[in-house]
């Protein structure tokens, strides 16, 4: 690993070196931010008219074009935003800061997208999606609560195991499988009350990106995803603020310049209190459910070439049920990072990131209370170079470090009443270090290649005691037949391997591509659950001895179309995946403070595959869109279903949805979204038995039958009054409802005895929403 360590440090050198000798180009550089409030814009596009070629910025708003010396006509574009067109006398390097203006809404031309016109088309990436904020808050949503994770469950290859349900699943991948960063910081808990909310508040967004596949070789550690998420850097030209008022939760978002054009804060703020009304309750006035979270973020302008981004978030569940059981869990992150340009060819960014995933339960009473803690801490140290050779190529490298503590979980009594025995689970610790390069290039007109290589290692380290089994096969405790000691960072096993990407697009004109992309991937950290759904409170476990990392290879071709000048986005793209070494767990597993969790854990492989169909409408006064998948996602794990591929729980074969937002007229905005999905797998009892009077159900294959399917249907209608533009304070309201039609949708079937009959036993559904639910939200901004 240290040879390949000694990779970024080459080209350092070696591409700072060239600057010197690349005396035939001049470059024009700089930064592109929205002129209102000085945010960078991500994506923007720069064009020169003379060469039919430009470029974008990137997710800091910097750009940078190395041309002939020569007279140039650029043109400047971001969709939302009106053109700029600039000539430029190139006879030397220049700085090249432009700020665009928002244009005004329209009721027959709205756009709801930010980005370069025929991007989807031209740009190699592919099975990528984008969500922006001015999206994610018309799509109505559980009780009026803009939500970033359930909008992107309706985009094609995106699910979810049902309503309630912690994460969400990419292409037959489990929850664990999604990298989720918030500036670059991972997230391992993305949701709010099981489920019902999750963790972005959107009004503190400023971008949001899931990689679905042809994942660039700057990320790794997960097999299925990664959704980048970017907070808002805050208004640098004037204070400003914007909240909501809901019937669950309310949120308030302070933005202004720290020192003006130079420096920004960002402070966001949402908290629940749908608790309160328990009170009112004779029976539920003992509970507690809410959440809360805070964002934060300060920037500051140090030079032309540096530039520092401070960044955090902090949030928690609290979920009491009387004095029957407590629970909390959250996300706490912390992000530091130095942008600092070497030349006007070679942009840097340097990171340093600490985040604790922190989750417990208990019972608060009686001669068994307890309280059970664990944490997930991650120590994150990284830099990131892109050198820009050319507007058709450019060469990405970097390499990252990461150091995790496990705390898998410490249960101890509490009370005066309690004889529980205190259990501490051995804390795990590991080390993830990585290198990348990604090459990008047009090797010949229309043709776009792109090239990655990612080398990661872990490594699991003391201080640890490990148990050794007979024949080195963890089946049983019993099998245990020694146990080794390891001392304070001494190495207890290792891992490394390479990953190779491949992007392709070949342009057929500018409104048609077809594009190719495949990626190996390697997970080496692993979420351990036998629930339908993954829990706040499961099981993270490093690879180790007797846990293999996990792999998966996918391949993926699409064809590309837009239609009418960009009004309409069409896209058809298929995709395989392979995975090795994936985990499950034996029937009636125990996970929950086991020290040996091993013995209780099996692995096998699995396959993914599908067709994913969109149409998309980006212009006019009716925009949204169509998506369609068409997939299946099983698993072969040794000692399940005799052997052979079963269903994964999260497999769906049908998924439709179908987003629309109307603008109406200047004040009033109507919304609807449907979606439609298979019943996902479960397992049913094939036949009972009766034990001193109960009847037991026995089950057979694993996941053999199906849930009914699912459906449901959401409105939502956004009243905006005449703005008086002498007037700072701007207001707005949503009314709507969410699962319209009031539709049952069962979450889960189980299986108890009957009541008056006790020799037969009855099939229960559990429905998270089975009645409309209304919402009406109050908006403000001054």
């Amino acid at each position: 690993m240290k040879n390949f360590l000694k990779l970024p440090v080459l080209l350092f050198l070696l591409l700072s070196a060239a600057t010197g000798f690349s005396q035939e180009k001049f470059t024009l550089s700089g930064h592109i931010r929205d002129a209102t409030n000085g945010e960078e814009l991500i994506g923007a596009n720069i064009y020169v008219e003379e060469l039919g070629t430009g470029s974008s910025t990137n997710v800091y708003g910097f750009y940078s074009l190395s041309l002939d010396p020569e007279n140039y006509k650029i043109v400047i574009s971001y969709l939302g935003y009106q053109s700029l067109t600039k000539e430029i006398s190139l006879s030397e390097s220049q700085v090249f800061d432009i700020e665009l203006q928002p244009e005004g809404v329209m009721v027959v031309e709205v756009v709801v997208t930010a980005k370069e016109e025929d991007k989807n088309v031209k740009n190699v990436e592919m099975s990528v999606e984008n969500l922006s904020a001015v999206q994610i808050k018309k799509i109505p949503q559980v009780m009026g609560e803009a939500d970033l994770i359930r909008s992107i469950q309706l985009l094609p290859g995106v699910s979810t195991v049902g309503e309630g349900a912690t994460g969400f699943n990419v292409r037959g991948g489990n929850v664990d499988q999604n990298l989720i960063l918030l500036d670059e910081a991972t997230v391992y808990n993305s949701s709010h009350l099981f489920g019902l909310f999750s963790v972005f508040n959107v009004d503190a967004i400023k971008d949001s990106k899931l990689y679905k596949g042809g994942i660039p070789a700057k990320y790794g550690g997960r097999l299925s995803s990664v959704l980048d998420v970017r907070q808002r850097d805050g208004n640098r030209k004037n204070f400003a603020a914007n909240g909501g008022i809901g019937l669950i939760a309310s949120r308030l978002t302070l933005e202004g310049p720290i020192q003006k054009d130079k420096s920004s804060f960002m402070v966001a703020g949402r908290s629940s209190y749908g608790h309160l009304f328990l009170k009112l309750d004779p029976e539920l006035k003992d509970n507690v459910v809410y959440f809360y979270d805070l964002n934060a973020k300060a920037n500051f302008y140090l030079s032309d070439k540096d530039r520092i981004f401070l960044s955090g978030y902090f949030g928690r569940d609290v979920f009491n049920f009387g004095d029957a059981f407590s629970s909390d869990w959250g996300n706490a992150t912390a992000t530091v990072r130095w942008n600092h340009l070497f030349s006007d060819k070679l942009f840097s960014n340097f990171t340093a990131i600490y985040s604790d995933y922190g989750y417990s339960f208990g019972v608060p009473e009686g001669t068994q209370a307890f309280d059970w803690d664990a944490h997930i801490f991650n120590y994150v140290l990284k830099g990131d170079f892109t050198y820009f050779f050319n507007p058709k190529s450019q060469l990405d490298f970097g390499v990252e470090s990461n150091l995790y503590r496990f705390h898998p979980g410490n249960a101890k009594g509490i009370g005066s009443e309690s004889i529980f025995n205190e259990i501490d689970i051995q804390h795990k610790h590991a080390w993830e270090a990585a290198v990348y390069a990604s090459y990008e290039h047009e090797p010949i007109r229309n043709l776009t290649l792109q090239y990655g290589l990612r080398f990661s290692s872990f490594t699991r380290l003391g201080k640890e005691d490990v148990y050794l089994y007979e024949n080195g096969d963890p089946t049983s405790k019993e099998a245990i037949i020694d146990t080794v000691s390891y001392g304070a960072f001494e190495k207890i096993a290792s891992f490394s391997a390479p990953e190779p990407r491949f992007s392709a697009n070949y342009l057929i004109n500018d409104q048609n591509s077809v594009k190719l992309s495949y990626n190996r991937m390697r997970q080496y950290i692993h979420l351990v659950s036998n629930t339908t759904s993954a829990t706040p409170i499961d099981i993270w476990t490093p690879s180790d001895q007797y846990i293999d990392p996990a792999t998966v290879d996918q391949v993926a071709v699409g064809y590309f179309r837009n239609f009418k000048n960009n009004t309409y986005e069409a896209s058809i793209e298929g995709f395989y995946k392979y995975f090795d070494n994936l985990m499950d767990y034996k029937d009636g597993a125990e996970l929950l403070l086991n020290e040996t969790l091993e013995t209780e854990l099996l692995s096998g492989e699995g396959q993914a595959y599908g067709l994913e169909l969109a149409i998309r409408k980006n212009k006019g006064a009716v925009t949204g869109w169509v998506s369609y998948t068409l997939s299946r996602s099983e698993r072969k794990v040794p000692g399940i279903n005799d052997g052979e591929y079963y269903p994964a729980n999260y497999d769906k074969t049908h998924d439709l949805s179908v987003t629309a937002s109307w603008q109406i007229n200047e004040r009033f905005n109507f919304s609807a979204n449907f979606a439609y999905a298979s019943g996902r797998p479960i397992t049913y009892p094939e036949s009972r038995y009766v034990y001193d009077g109960i009847t037991v159900p026995h089950y057979g294959n694993r996941n053999g039958a199906r849930t009914p399917d699912y459906h449901r249907m959401d409105v939502g209608l956004q009243y905006t009054p005449n703005k008086n533009p002498n007037k700072r304070w701007k207001s707005s309201w949503e009314i709507g409802a969410y699962n319209v039609y009031a539709r049952r949708n069962a979450y889960s079937i189980f299986f108890r005895q009957n009541e008056d009959n006790p020799l037969e036993t009855e099939a229960v559904r559990l429905s998270i929403f089975g009645n409309i639910l209304p919402y009406v939200t109050y908006n403000f901004s001054f």
